[in-house]
């Protein structure tokens, strides 16, 4: 399947790739600035994410913004066997905003289980690497925790106007 927009595809990318419009009928403004219906504006999205060309729709908040100065990563060594089960476990934490299976490097990189947590300190976020250490027990060879150092840019689909 052709992964190429069409005209009313690209302007609607270039429409949201800086948000949406935070009102509370955001495809109703997008179709009203696209003159098109809100159905199709929908409609389009949902058909752009089934053929890959984007990949989701969500709230990328500004942890620092919002009181999270602290932001770690935590990684850890699980058998391979139980990271599906494990990474499920850890997932539905409420303090786990994303969580992951990474392929190990070793010997360098042994880790192989992702999970990020915000935290108003780094003592906050080290307590909750804690609760995913009594969690995970004896299935946790290893563990460490990435502080993140500066804050990157985000940003989703960008096309050229």
């Amino acid at each position: 399947m052709s992964r190429r927009l069409d005209d009313t595809d690209r302007r609607l990318v270039l429409a949201t790739q800086d948000g949406l419009p935070l009102v509370p009928r955001p495809y109703h403004q997008l179709a009203a600035q696209l003159g098109i219906a809100p159905s199709e504006v929908m409609e389009r999205l949902l058909r752009m994410l089934a053929r890959g060309i984007i990949r989701r729709i969500g709230a990328v908040p500004n942890h620092y913004a919002i009181g999270y100065t602290a932001n770690g990563m935590s990684v850890w060594d699980v058998p391979d066997e139980l990271i599906d089960e494990l990474g499920a476990r850890v997932g539905e934490l409420d303090f786990v905003t994303h969580c992951y299976h990474r392929p190990r490097r070793l010997p360098e990189w042994p880790y192989n289980l992702f999970a990020m947590v915000h935290g108003a300190s780094r003592d906050e976020v080290l307590h909750q690497v804690d609760e995913i250490a009594r969690l995970l027990g004896a299935a946790s060879r290893a563990h460490d925790v990435l502080f993140s150092t500066e804050i990157l840019k985000k940003t989703g689909l960008r096309i050229g106007g």
